[in-house]
C-alpha cells in the first residue's frame, strides 16, 4: 500500500492520463510510419518504435498499479506532535550546525528539489514517531549523522 496526499494522487492520475491520451497515440503512428517503409527485418526505426511501445506500456503499468495501490491520507487529521508522513520537519545537523527542511512523502512523490523525501529513505524513518527538540542519530550511505528536530509543521 503506498499512502500519498491528494495532490500527488492527482499528478500520478494526470500522468497517466497523457501517457495514455497523448504518447500512446504517438508511438502507435511512429510504429505505423515505420511499417510502412517497407522490410521489417532490418527497419531500425520499426525496432526503435516498438521498443518505445513497451517502455511506454511498462511505464503506463507501473502508474496503474501504483494508482490501484494508493491510500489517500486524510489531512485533517494528521498531527505535528511527532513526525509522520506528510510532516514537514525543520532539523538541524547536530555536528556542523546545518539547518534542513523535508517533507515525508510517499515514494511516487519523492523530489528532493522540492525538500521532499520519502518516508522509505533512512533519514524519514530515522524521524518518523519523534517529537520536537529529539536528537536521532541515523545511519545514511556516508556514516552515522545526528539530527535535532527542531520543527513539526504541515
Amino acid at each position: 500500500m503506498a499512502y500519498m496526499s491528494e495532490e500527488g494522487y492527482n499528478k500520478l492520475l494526470a500522468e497517466l492520463k497523457h501517457l495514455e491520451a497523448v504518447e500512446r497515440p504517438k508511438v502507435i503512428a511512429a510504429i505505423a510510419e515505420a511499417r510502412d517503409k517497407g522490410d521489417l527485418s532490418e527497419n531500425a526505426e520499426y525496432d526503435a518504435a516498438k521498443e518505445a511501445q513497451g517502455m511506454l506500456e511498462a511505464k503506463i503499468a507501473k502508474l496503474k498499479a501504483t494508482i490501484a495501490d494508493a491510500k489517500i491520507i486524510d489531512e485533517s487529521k494528521l498531527k505535528t506532535d511527532t513526525v509522520q508522513i506528510l510532516n514537514k520537519v525543520e532539523l538541524k545537523n547536530v555536528k556542523n550546525g546545518a539547518k534542513m527542511t523535508y517533507t515525508i512523502v510517499s515514494e511516487s512523490e519523492a523530489n528532493l528539489k522540492e525538500g521532499k523525501i520519502s518516508v522509505n529513505t533512512p533519514i524519514a524513518q530515522g524521524l518518523l514517531g519523534k517529537k520536537a527538540g529529539d536528537v536521532v542519530e541515523i545511519k545514511v550511505p556516508q556514516g552515522m549523522i545526528k539530527l535535532e528536530i527542531l520543527s513539526i509543521s504541515f
